[in-house]
């Protein structure tokens, strides 16, 4: 077979197999991202109007988290939080806009305790995507009525479910290494 030959069958061979090798990349990328973020994955792809600018976005929130300290918290701290959610829950029956309020004020503290930053709303969901992006969509329902209390149009119903949603995320921020410590159910 001449060189020419040669060059004409391995030439097209390797391309086939590098685009197999960046295709199957991008798949497992995006397998990868879809079970780190679950339902975050898609509500990004939607917001950025693409799988490849959502991805790029997941991977900037990655990176970004890569660079936070987040620490687990000393048992007597989580106690503390524990205690102090409970307190929050037991607030709900006589003042159930305040305890909303405290409930997303203990939230925010406890990110804070962990390592994550706590300027605004949308970044700190940005950066508990990364690893709590299950439980995001029970941290916007719950903010979303905290910003209806002060105006005073949030029914009970809506707050009771609030503070469940506060709670999710809660229980998860207080957990440390997957072993969840109760918040006082």
């Amino acid at each position: 077979m001449s060189t020419g030959m040669l060059l004409a069958i391995i030439i097209p061979v390797v391309v086939v197999v590098a685009l197999i090798a960046l295709g199957s990349s991008l798949v497992m990328r995006r397998r990868r991202l879809r079970r780190r973020f679950g339902p975050e994955y898609d509500r990004t792809v939607e917001e950025a109007g693409g799988r490849r600018a959502a991805e790029r976005e997941l991977q900037a929130r990655e990176r970004r988290h890569e660079a936070l300290d987040i620490k687990p918290l000393p048992s007597s701290v989580r106690d503390r939080y524990a205690r102090e959610w409970s307190a929050v829950q037991e607030e709900f029956v006589d003042r159930p806009e305040d305890a909303v309020h405290d409930a997303d004020r203990l939230v925010t503290s406890l990110m804070h305790e962990r390592g994550y930053p706590t300027e605004g709303f949308e970044d700190r969901v940005r950066d508990l995507s990364v690893e709590h992006g299950r439980t995001l969509e029970h941290y916007r329902a719950a903010h979303e009525v905290e910003r209806l209390g002060p105006r005073r149009t949030a029914t009970t119903e809506q707050m009771r479910n609030a503070m469940v949603h506060y709670r999710a995320l809660f229980e998860e921020l207080l957990s440390d290494g997957g072993r969840t410590q109760a918040a006082g159910a």
